[in-house]
């Protein structure tokens, strides 16, 4: 991602730590981090002991030594080490046995001041931070507006890489966004949003490859990146790792899933605004496909697909046992999408079918989406499902994924109203399907294997998901699960 047009200054002088002094300072990090990690949102190792922590980068955006009475910023790369198998007290996590680098921005104190007490992670007792203390540094004003003037200018810090492609002015005042999520978000000046991604894997992370792709484009559907900035390859591998996205916020736009709850609660109708998104969904899939390559699924193709929703299937009962009674009725969905890719009948017409697979957003639903005060709809937050893996959320696949994600966020905001409506949430689906076949001359029903597959396999992630993170949340989930798999509620 670096190669991208960009503004790029001369390298500036690095602030890495050397690696012995960054191993002695995540080691004397660790009793805190112990403790602190698995309470973030963003952590994905929940169920799994934390057997240990590995320093990849440590990198001093402002040497606490030399920041007087105000703060330091140290910026860390650290591998958590965690048992593959959790205790027999904790729930069952089916994860491969790997170990998952994290992205920390840490504040250091001599004494911590009352507004930021909430941002405490704990006192530091050996080593260079001895009786110093920690916390996290994007709660900080002074430290968030650090990180936007070295986005400001474009460079080397260490290991850290730079870029911008506009400029950027200064004096923009940062505030944290409150909202859970599997990242952290800061807003500047109410212009712009940078994303820090939190869990971070070699090589470009789709949510800035496919925003810079669909600018490239002249897609508007999407906020084009103005900066970001990565660190060099993991292990001394040549792949960056992608840390932070830049790009303009859409003030005064309202959430698609808030904007939902809400026309739910008055009473109203929403199949106007379901129908436009499905329209812009279009936009941008037409203006991915242009972009990026795109492939074409045989039957060998599609039966691999159906094999691997079938495989997380049994890998997600086994994690989670209120889905084993619904099993067998799930899992005809995927025989017969590998059914339709052979030549054998699927049972609705989708028999022998060539796929058109391309890049896809990946994680789409109601809450990725922005209705800007002019009425149009614009999608977010490309970065795709992040409990799984990054080359398989780069992977081309069917545009009809997107569809079906969308179609359980209709689900998921219909059974989050009470009372539910499910005839709410049908015509909301009806109406989508309608607007993204008007945007692309192809109506995603009429290949109904491949939908009812990719639904199922959404509401089989989303069991796992809200098991893991929500577990108020997995009768919702659930709910589709029944009505998928042919049973009564």
């Amino acid at each position: 991602m670096s190669k991208a047009a960009s503004t790029r200054s001369s390298p500036r002088p690095g602030a890495a730590l050397p690696p012995a002094t960054a191993a002695t300072l995540v080691a004397s990090l660790a009793p805190l981090l112990h403790e602190w990690l698995p309470r973030q949102r963003w952590f994905a190792g929940k169920g799994r002991p934390i057997t240990g922590f590995a320093a990849v980068t440590a990198t001093e955006l402002m040497p606490p030594a030399a920041a007087g009475p105000g703060p330091g910023l140290l910026h860390l790369l650290v591998r958590v080490e965690q048992r593959a198998t959790p205790d027999l007290d904790a729930p069952p996590v089916p994860v491969p046995p790997t170990d998952d680098c994290y992205q920390l921005l840490l504040g250091v104190r001599s004494t911590l001041p009352p507004h930021l007490t909430a941002a405490r992670i704990g006192i530091v007792d050996t080593g260079p931070l001895t009786g110093m203390v920690v916390y996290e540094a994007l709660h900080d004003p002074r430290l968030a507006d650090l990180l936007l003037e070295r986005l400001r200018s474009p460079g080397a810090l260490g290991p850290l890489r730079f870029d911008r492609a506009v400029e950027i002015r200064s004096g923009l005042v940062p505030r944290l966004l409150g909202a859970e999520q599997s990242n952290s978000s800061v807003v500047y000046g109410e212009e712009y949003i940078l994303k820090i991604l939190r869990r971070v894997f070699p090589g470009a992370n789709p949510d800035l490859e496919l925003p810079l792709a669909l600018a490239g484009q002249g897609c508007r559907r999407v906020p084009s990146p103005v900066a970001w900035f990565e660190a060099v390859g993991d292990g001394g591998g040549r792949e960056p790792l992608t840390l932070g996205v830049l790009q303009p916020y859409l003030q005064n736009s309202e959430d698609g899933w808030q904007l939902a709850l809400r026309t739910l609660a008055a009473g109203g109708d929403f199949t106007d605004e379901a129908r436009a998104l499905g329209r812009a969904t279009a936009e941008v899939h037409l203006a991915l496909a242009a972009a990026l390559p795109t492939v074409s699924l045989g039957p060998r193709q599609t039966a691999h697909l159906a094999e691997a929703m079938s495989g997380r299937l049994d890998t997600t009962a086994q994690a989670v046992p209120a889905l084993v009674p619904y099993v067998a009725g799930l899992r005809t969905a995927f025989d017969a999408l590998a059914r339709s890719g052979s030549g054998a009948a699927a049972g609705d017409g989708s028999v022998g079918r060539i796929t058109r697979a391309q890049r896809v957003h990946g994680d789409l639903h109601l809450g990725q989406t922005l209705r800007t005060p002019d009425g149009e709809w614009s999608l977010i937050d490309f970065e795709g499902e992040p409990a799984r893996p990054l080359t398989e959320r780069r992977r081309s696949q069917p545009a009809v994924r997107d569809v079906a994600g969308m179609l359980r966020s209709f689900d998921y905001a219909a059974r989050f109203h009470e009372p539910w409506s499910p005839e709410w949430a049908e015509r909301c689906r009806s109406a989508y399907c309608d607007g993204y076949a008007e945007g692309t001359g192809t109506d995603p029903r009429e290949n109904g294997a491949l939908l009812r597959a990719y639904e199922t396999d959404k509401a089989v992630y989303e069991v796992l998901y809200e098991a893991r993170n929500r577990p108020d949340w997995l009768p919702v989930p659930m709910a589709a699960i029944q009505r998928l798999a042919g049973r009564r509620p």
